[in-house]
């Protein structure tokens, strides 16, 4: 597929305007060149043409919010002048598997200012034995070259890859996860909440419930001492009897005379003896 019809297909209905992102990998070049990438992607930021053929980049638009390009397994072996003139903002250049053989041909990327990230694998140049110290020493704004910094301390996946979309997708997605977090945190309590407020209702019925069977048992409690009470009343009464009955018997007794006791003989028996 050419690369016309590629970025067709990449356009998916959007304007070159709403791009950001454009990969448009293993599809043909014209005659080594780019073609259908115009100023009216203004707003893109990463562009990957890996393994599309190209030669040079001369025909490659302004493009002033691009980042990261990406130009590895092409055949380019200089002219990188247009890439400092149209691309103020690179951060991010990927040259591997190209044919780059003298550090001079990267002279012109002293012209990127905020160039942070060089790759150079599979191209003769790196086959210099002085290298990497004179790419640092050409290119004192770099942090990374091949991967590795100055101090041969390998780059970290954030530093080693671009700042643009992805990092933005990266931190879209952070903070969609914390939204969920959120949500269901919030959704956690309040559910907490109700088992809550509904254990307590249990609770006070339960509560309530228990009074009510006590009050019962009082009332039970009450009645037994009452039918106890007529009870001892009965019990009472009969014992009153009891003892008026024995009050008057005691009473015949005190009347008669005591046996063994002699009675005394009244005046009136004597004079009817005599």
């Amino acid at each position: 597929m050419d690369m016309k019809k590629r970025i067709h297909l990449e356009l998916r209905n959007r304007t070159p305007s709403d791009v950001q992102e454009l990969v448009l990998d293993n599809c043909r070049s014209n005659e080594g060149k780019m073609e259908g990438i115009t100023e009216e992607f203004e707003n893109l930021e990463l562009l990957s043409l890996i393994n599309v053929g190209l030669i040079n980049v001369s025909n490659i638009p302004k493009l002033g919010k691009l980042k990261k390009l990406e130009l590895s397994d092409n055949r380019i072996s200089g002219g990188l002048e247009v890439l400092a003139e149209r691309l103020v903002n690179l951060t991010h250049l990927n040259l591997s598997g190209n044919k780059f053989k003298d550090i001079s041909t990267l002279e012109p990327l002293k012209k990127l200012p905020i160039l942070k990230s060089l790759d150079l694998f599979n191209c003769e140049v790196t086959n210099l034995g002085d290298y990497r110290e004179s790419i640092f020493k050409l290119l004192p704004q770099l942090t990374y070259l091949d991967g590795y910094d100055i101090e041969d301390c390998e780059a970290s996946d954030s530093d080693g890859e671009g700042d643009g979309v992805e990092d933005e997708d990266d931190e879209e997605g952070e903070e969609g996860e914390s939204e969920e977090r959120r949500d269901g945190l919030m959704l956690f309590l309040s559910c907490g909440t109700e088992g809550e407020e509904g254990e307590s209702e249990e609770e006070e019925d339960e509560e309530e419930e228990d009074d009510e069977e006590v009050v019962a048992e009082e009332d039970d409690d009450s009645g037994e001492s009452g039918e106890d009470g007529e009870v001892n009343g009965d019990v009472d009464d009969d014992d009153d009897e009891d003892d008026d009955e024995d009050d008057e018997d005691n009473e015949g007794e005190d009347d008669s005379p005591v046996k063994g006791e002699k009675r005394k003989r009244d005046p009136e028996d004597e004079d009817e003896d005599d």
